[in-house]
């Protein structure tokens, strides 16, 4: 059995590109297995998804402890600890890793165990697509290749998925082609199969609940946002062009996470240490004074301030 994880943040399409591998899998007359985990998390979390691959019937459930191959859509999520993207990885997992970064350089800066290779995702659809989007056929293309999987069964496996999102015809066309680009460009890495190390129980943790009296959030709370900084997990960050801000405060009224303050000017100012990055504000802006600007990497805490 080959066991693929994907690891992205909400919005970047890594439930959809775990579908688009399983089902290219099953045309090719594999047993195929797929599942996300991602709870009520928001656009910008970090959410998983699994993919187990097999001739045989797959009888395991759940999440994958210990995978040959993980696949990273958001390179930020490595230095994220509650991600947990390095778990049960060793010396033979293959790691992908959607980064501009080449594998040394990524190496350099991240000390990351596993065998490793990495291709400019984002990049590639900036530039094929020329705009923001998710990558779910992309990434469902390069693990496509990863595991050995043909071409045709990539193609035939996104115009599934795709079609079944309601994506029109023109541009499931667009993205298959982009797809298998990047199925050609990743560089190849030979995954070792098998199960991996059997898998034990878990401690299950046992929450804890609020009075009724209290089922309001609480920005204060403990691990809530003030607590752990949130600003991590964007791709793109909303940024204010001055010229162009009439200050009607709509971006400060439709911010869902109450990170944007107003100046006594009628000036938005936003919380970079908390804001997810989910761009309500550059859609709901009617001049165009905030625009989406795709965070740097440049360092191990890559994201800029």
């Amino acid at each position: 059995m080959q066991a693929v994880r994907f690891h992205g943040r909400g919005g970047q399409g890594v439930k959809t590109a775990s579908r688009i591998l399983g089902a290219a899998a099953f045309l090719e007359g594999f047993r195929a297995q797929d599942s996300p985990i991602y709870g009520a998390e928001r656009r910008g979390a970090p959410v998983s998804a699994f993919t187990r691959i097999a001739k045989e019937p797959i009888r395991e459930r759940g999440l994958i402890a210990h995978p040959n191959l993980v696949v990273v859509a958001d390179a930020s999520l490595i230095q994220d600890p509650a991600a947990r993207v390095l778990d049960g990885i060793d010396d033979c997992t293959v790691l992908f890793v959607n980064s501009p970064l080449n594998p040394d350089q990524l190496r350099a800066q991240t000390s990351l165990p596993g065998r490793l290779t990495t291709l400019d995702l984002t990049g590639i659809a900036l530039q094929q697509f020329g705009k923001r989007g998710a990558i779910s056929a992309l990434l469902g293309a390069v693990a496509g290749r990863l595991v050995g999987l043909r071409q045709e069964s990539i193609r035939e496996a996104i115009a599934r998925e795709l079609g079944d999102l309601g994506l029109a015809a023109s541009a499931i066309e667009r993205n298959q082609k982009v797809a298998l680009q990047c199925y050609d460009a990743v560089p190849v890495m030979t995954i070792e199969k098998g199960a991996g190390p059997a898998l034990v129980a878990a401690h299950l943790h046992v929450p804890t609940y609020e009075p009724p009296t209290r089922g309001s959030a609480r920005i204060s709370a403990s691990a809530n946002s003030v607590l752990r900084e949130t600003g991590g997990w964007r791709t793109f960050r909303p940024v204010l062009v001055p010229d162009k801000c009439n200050g009607c405060w709509l971006c400060f009224a439709f911010c869902p996470d109450g990170v944007i303050s107003m100046t006594k000017d009628d000036k938005p100012v936003i919380d970079y240490d908390h804001c997810k990055g989910c761009q309500i504000c550059v859609h709901e802006c009617p001049t165009e004074a905030l625009v989406a600007e795709r965070e740097k990497e440049g360092g191990v805490a890559w994201r800029a301030k």
